[in-house]
This record gives structure tokens, C-alpha cells and sequence, in this order.
């Protein structure tokens, strides 16, 4: 299994990249948010926990090490495990 980087590293690495912020999302266990759209395109890192990631009819179990994209405007629905999860989510505006 690859190492997972610090938030520092993964930050430094995706600024470099062309995203404008990285910000570290903690959920509560058993959170979900309905289908929804951001006005953003993000690359994400799941750090701790287990989430779901429903994008269209596919839905894709994320845990740590796991990584995701949804381009901007992209319709997803989320739905976190019952320890909750914690991911670094890398935005470009």
C-alpha cells in the first residue's frame, strides 16, 4: 500500500497542480448528503473512515488511501459510514 502523504505534502502538491485551495472535510457517522452540485471541480483524498460516493448510477465505496474527482457542476450524492470520514478535498474555482 502507498504511504499517504501529510495534508502539508498533499496540499503543496496540489497547489502546484493548478487548485486554488485544500481543504480537510471531517463528516459525522452516518451523515449523508442528497444529490447536489458544487461550483467548483475537486480531487479528494479520503484520509480516514468509509464514504459512498454516488455519481450518476454509479456508486463507488471509498476508505482510506482512496482517492475521487467530480468536475464542476457534476450531480453526486455522499453517504458516510458510522465512523464518520475525513477527507482532503483540493478545489480549483
Amino acid at each position: 500500500m502507498k504511504a499517504m502523504p501529510t495534508l502539508e505534502q498533499y496540499r503543496a502538491q496540489r497547489l502546484s497542480e493548478g487548485f486554488d485551495e485544500v481543504l480537510e472535510r471531517k463528516w459525522e457517522s452516518n451523515a449523508v448528503q442528497a444529490a447536489h452540485t458544487h461550483p467548483f471541480s475537486v480531487r479528494a483524498l479520503v484520509v480516514s473512515g468509509h464514504m459512498w460516493l454516488t455519481v450518476g448510477n454509479e456508486t463507488l465505496e471509498l476508505g482510506p488511501g482512496d482517492e475521487f474527482r467530480l468536475d464542476r457542476d457534476t450531480p453526486h450524492a455522499e453517504l458516510y459510514g458510522p465512523e464518520g470520514a475525513t477527507y482532503w478535498a483540493a478545489r480549483k474555482n
